[in-house]
């Protein structure tokens, strides 16, 4: 059931965000919906602050004031339990109806991250799949997982070039 869960916005009162994402945690665990409400997050940054004595620190902030990000499966009951939760005013969307965030919302707000598995290495022959070098032939010289990178040499003009894209932009060159 979990499969058809999103990620949607709950807006609450400024300063609520701790206490509503508690109460929620709360009411999922008493209710046994924890296959209805799978995630409760609300988004941080570290930003590092200079005070007055010149020292820096660091600090963790709110990305989105206000907002708490629900990943749930939507019908009447999980609508009205996130709704009635003191401190929070709604859902982002019209009306009654709340929108879900684009898959695409959800992973620049780095709420999910896609797995890519790579089935090639360093010094394999690897074909682009994507973008402007698509159909290039080049050798792998340095993969990134973290960061979702691979950077392949291309020879182009008689000169080795050094190209860096995304794991899944690249296929192994079958042998």
């Amino acid at each position: 059931m979990a499969e058809g869960a999103k990620w949607y916005v709950a807006h609450t009162y400024s300063g609520y965000e701790n206490a509503v994402k508690t109460a929620i945690e709360k009411f999922v665990a008493n209710r046994h919906l924890e296959d209805m409400i799978l995630d409760i997050r609300i988004p941080m940054e570290t930003v590092t602050e200079i005070t007055e004595s010149g020292e820096s620190k660091q600090v963790e902030r709110k990305v989105f004031p206000g907002y708490v990000l629900v990943k749930m499966i939507m019908t009447d009951d999980t609508w009205h339990l996130i709704r009635n939760i003191r401190g929070v005013t709604g859902f982002v969307g019209t009306a009654n109806t709340a929108i879900p965030l684009t898959e695409e919302e959800v992973l620049n707000l780095g709420m999910e991250k896609h797995e890519v598995v790579v089935l090639y290495n360093v010094g394999d022959q690897v074909k682009i799949t994507d973008g402007p070098f698509a159909t290039f032939i080049g050798t792998v010289d340095e993969i990134d997982a973290e960061k979702n990178k691979v950077r392949v040499i291309l020879s182009m003009f008689g000169r080795e070039t050094p190209v860096e894209l995304e794991l899944d932009q690249v296929e192994v060159v079958d042998r």
